[in-house]
């Protein structure tokens, strides 16, 4: 049993990280054969890996036709944001209130040590990898587990959606790097005045900044994938 377990494990840890990095497109059928000879893994752990991708949104299953990538819409993209600043917004707020002095300083000494190679990357990539690392930083800081498992989830079904939105910026800007700390800074410098409201503020406004130009990046990269209207 433990060893039966460990392989859907496997199987399902490479099938998520496939999900999130959109190794399948928007809308797409999931081949489950080709899976099943990619991964080395028979089609009962398949199956239950794809099923644990149904229940956490970054699949989806259609009677008599299969398991789908879950199609990128204006809509899902509000949806994604909308959950996402619930989430950061509450874990900013208790923050403010449950995290130490000691744990507040060590965050803003990690931004103090990641700001030049922040502001300097211009791998997208590279630079989603250390934005999701901050804000998982900060999560942690609430107290509340939940909190950082659904922030987990949320940032894998996002990533692609970032990742667009980073490489337009990087290439608007002329391929320098498209990092700016200054928002992040000032959520890290709300919390450790225990300013609720501040924090809040900060953590909203920078969310929803991102929102708004990444889902007009997704309308605009067609190259990459096709948004259908709704």
């Amino acid at each position: 049993m433990a060893k039966r377990e460990s392989n859907v494990d496997r199987v399902y840890e490479a099938l998520r990280r496939m999900a999130a990095d959109f190794a399948f497109k928007p809308d797409q059928r999931i081949n489950e054969s080709a899976l099943s000879e990619v991964l080395g893994a028979s089609r009962t752990p398949l199956r239950e890996a794809l099923n644990r991708l149904v229940a956490e949104g970054f699949l989806t299953f259609q009677n008599n036709r299969g398991f789908f990538c879950r199609p990128l819409t204006p809509s899902y993209i509000m949806d994604l944001y909308e959950a996402r600043v619930a989430v950061e917004c509450e874990a900013a707020r208790l923050a403010c209130t449950r995290a130490a002095d000691e744990d507040i300083a060590a965050l803003a000494d990690y931004l103090n040590r990641m700001e030049p190679e922040y502001e300097s990357a211009t791998d997208p990539e590279e630079l989603l990898a250390m934005d999701e690392s901050f804000h998982a930083r900060l999560a942690q800081l609430s107290g509340n587990s939940e909190l950082q498992r659904i922030l987990n989830n949320l940032n894998g079904r996002i990533r692609y959606i970032r990742l667009i939105d980073l490489k337009r910026m990087r290439d608007r800007a002329g391929g320098k790097a498209p990092g700016d700390i200054s928002a992040h800074r000032q959520i890290v410098e709300g919390i450790a005045a225990r300013n609720t409201d501040a924090a809040v503020t900060a953590m909203r406004s920078h969310i929803e900044k991102r929102r708004e130009e990444a889902t007009e990046a997704v309308r605009i990269a067609f190259s990459q994938l096709y948004v259908p209207d709704e």
